[in-house]
This record gives C-alpha cells, structure tokens and sequence, in this order.
C-alpha cells in the first residue's frame, strides 16, 4: 500500500474508490504484490539450490483466484483436508502437485485422498496401517516433529515441538519408514514444520540441520533414499512499524548450505527440496477495508466500524497485530482511543487503546494492513454477519473474485422441519 497525498493506494487504485465500488467491509488483494513476494522467495532459494519447489499453502489464503496466481508462478498446493485437494483440482493442480499434510485423518479422508493420487504426507505412524487398508500410495512422506518450534504470532502457533500436536516424534521415525519401506512402498519424502512467522534467518539452517540429522539416520539404517525433503513453512513477515524483515538470502543460503552439508554427511543421493510458505507470499498483500459507523464517548472513546472479529479473527485468537491506516486522516494529530466491531460480545472491542487519527468521524474509510494470510478463510458468520467481498487488484483494474454473502447463504443448508412450519 502507499500512500498519495494523505490518501491511500491498493496497487494504483485508490482505496476510496474500492470502498465505493464494493461496499465495506471487504478483503482487497495486490496481484502484483503476490507475484513480487513470490519471485523474491523462489529466486533466492534457486540461487543456493537449483532444484528446489514451493507448494503453497492454501489453508491461509484459500480464494481459488489466489491460488491460481501462485500456481501460474509454479507453485503446487499443501493441502490439510480432502477439501483444500478439491481446491487444488479446481484451480487444474493435482497428483504430485499437491501435498496432503492433513492430521488426525478420517477414513473417509483417507480413500478420497488416495484417489486423488496425491502425495500423502503422514503425521502419525498410527495412520499408515488404515492408509494401507484402503491402497497403497505411490510416495509416502511422514511430517516429522524435531523437537523444537519457534513463533513470532504466539505459543498457539507454533507448530513444533514439545507442545504442538503435529508430527511424529523424532523415536518413532525410523519405525514410521521401515513400516512403510515393508509394506512395499519404494519411493519416500519427508517433511516438518518448523514454526509460524520467522524473522530471524538463522533459525532455518537450524531447524533443517535438525531434520536432516533424523532422516540421514534413518537413511543409513534402513538404506531407502529421499526424492523431497519439505522442510515446510514459517518464512515471516513484519506486522508492526520498525519490526525487523526476514533476511531471506541468508536465510536461503544458509538453508542450503546446511542442506547440502547434511546430504554429504549422510551420503544421501540429493533430493529436491521443498517449503509451503503462504503467508510471506499473501500476508503483507492483502487488506481490510472498512468503514466508521458511529464514535462513542463513554468510559473511552471507542470508535465502531464494520470490522470485527467476525471479519478478522487474527486479533482476538491470539493477540495478533495488524497497522490500521484512516484514508485521508493519518498526517493530523493522533490520540488513544479504542476501536471495536458490530457483534454482541466483548472480544469484539478487539483494540482496547491505541494511537489513532484524533479526527476520525463517522463515514470515514480505513484500511488494515497484512491481513492476506489467515483472514478471510477464519471469518465467519455470527450475529447474523455475513462474510465480506474478496477482490483482486492488478494496477488500476479490479476485480470481485468471491461476492460477499447474502441472507440466503445464511440459511441455505437449513431446513425446518414440517411440524415446526
């Protein structure tokens, strides 16, 4: 976003003028945005290890039209359910183009995802026997847990570790491989996550280090080779004024310096590498924007708008950050107030005290910031609220790519029963 003369600019298309076309509340998207983060992060990676891939990670931002984007860049999709697969095949990917990292798996998730064909990305070795039951995939991955997490958005998001619930754990890997290496399945991946929103680049040639001393172990041993190595996601962006950025070619060199290190050791044929970042490519281009509907002076001064949690759940979830920009108002002076939404609970008022322009008035324009990745897919309907417009912007063109809802999808897989009508 930049800012013109006190106003402010989605790509070159003023934000009042989105504000006006579609209504507000509503998710804006920089297209171009999009393709530059993506460019940025491929490019390093390929620069230190040429054959390396990224999947993205649909679950954070899940508008079929974003995707796309991604896919036209090269991405594949990691998929956590046999619906994100859908997604996937709806946008033209599937097969080994899509990694299905889902846990706690039903049966039913089970077969669809073996017909899909899709790269199963195990999180349990609890899971393989009923995988098997039902077929035997081409590639099996498991989703390693290596001990250690790290999050920059809060303990809840961490992803690895002691605390989180996905993986497997480091004692349990070998068996997880020589149980499917037994079953007859030949070709192998493995993966992990290593945490939510890094900044600090020193932290990927550790983790992967980590990862890589497990299953070098456990190619010595069992004498099965690797064609991927996904060493998942966590690439960060900044959300606050004066926050440090992600050093990404340190961080890719280093990766793959480790990497490559690690093969040496283990005297692994080299596999491809992979990541599924998602918000380093979304989050910082996508945006709220809403609207001011009334300001009250009471115990504070709490200013009401059309955003609330029910819009963007980031903020009462976990205590998450996101920059709020006022069209037209940021230059004047600024005062504490509060800033809430239009739903009948407290953790609506989702910001208690913050500097905000001192003139803001009812009818005012305003913009949130980095609310690309895991925001529209954790808005829902409540209080009767519906979930807003999405809209994609390339320059000066826009375009609606997911209407806003209407009363009809509030009750359209509701059927009364007939002694009730």
């Amino acid at each position: 976003m930049k800012e013109i003369n006190g106003k402010y600019y989605i790509g070159e298309t003023a934000v009042s003028t989105l504000a006006e076309k579609y209504g507000t509340p509503i998710y804006v998207y920089d297209e171009e945005k999009i393709r530059e983060n993506y460019r940025r992060a491929l490019n390093a990676f390929l620069k230190y290890y040429p054959d390396f891939r990224f999947f993205y990670a649909i679950k954070a931002c899940n508008n079929p039209a974003i995707a796309s984007i991604l896919k036209s860049e090269g991405a594949g999709i990691d998929a956590a359910s046999v619906n994100e697969i859908l997604l996937a095949k709806y946008i033209g990917l599937g097969g080994e183009d899509v990694m299905f990292s889902g846990n706690f798996l039903s049966d039913d998730d089970i077969v669809q995802g073996l017909e899909s064909g899709v790269i199963f990305n195990l999180d349990d070795p609890s899971i393989l026997p009923r995988v098997l039951k039902y077929g035997r995939p081409e590639i099996i991955s498991f989703r390693v847990n290596p001990g250690y997490g790290k999050s920059n958005v809060g303990d809840f998001v961490t992803n690895a570790g002691p605390n989180a619930k996905f993986g497997v754990h480091p004692e349990q890997v070998l068996d997880a491989y020589a149980s499917a290496r037994n079953a007859g399945i030949k070709r192998f991946g493995a993966h992990m996550m290593p945490g939510s929103c890094i900044t600090d680049y020193e932290y990927f040639p550790f983790i992967t280090g980590l990862l890589m001393d497990i299953i070098g172990s456990v190619r010595k041993k069992l004498g099965i080779e690797f064609e991927f190595i996904d060493i998942g996601g966590g690439l960060g962006i900044p959300y606050r004024d004066g926050e440090a950025s992600l050093d990404l070619d340190k961080a890719a060199a280093e990766t793959a310096k480790m990497f490559s290190a690690k093969i040496k050791e283990y005297g692994m044929k080299a596999p491809r590498l992979m990541m599924e970042p998602a918000r380093y490519f979304v989050g910082n281009a996508g945006y709220i924007i809403g609207k001011v509907h009334s300001i009250k002076n009471s115990y504070k001064k709490i200013i009401g708008a059309d955003v609330g949690m029910n819009v963007i759940a980031r903020p009462v979830l976990y205590g998450a950050y996101h920059k709020i920009v006022f069209d037209g108002k940021d230059s004047g002076p600024r005062e504490k107030v509060g800033l809430c939404g239009q739903l009948c609970e407290n953790t609506d008022y989702w910001i208690k005290e913050r500097e905000l322009p001192a003139n803001i008035a009812e009818g005012d324009i305003f913009a949130i910031e980095n609310a690309g990745a895991y925001g529209f897919v954790m808005s829902y309907q409540y209080n009767g609220r519906l979930r807003p417009a999405e809209v994609l912007v390339k320059g000066k063109k826009h375009f609606l790519i997911r209407k806003p809802e209407e009363f009809k999808d509030l009750v359209k897989n509701t059927k009364i029963p007939r002694h009730l009508q």
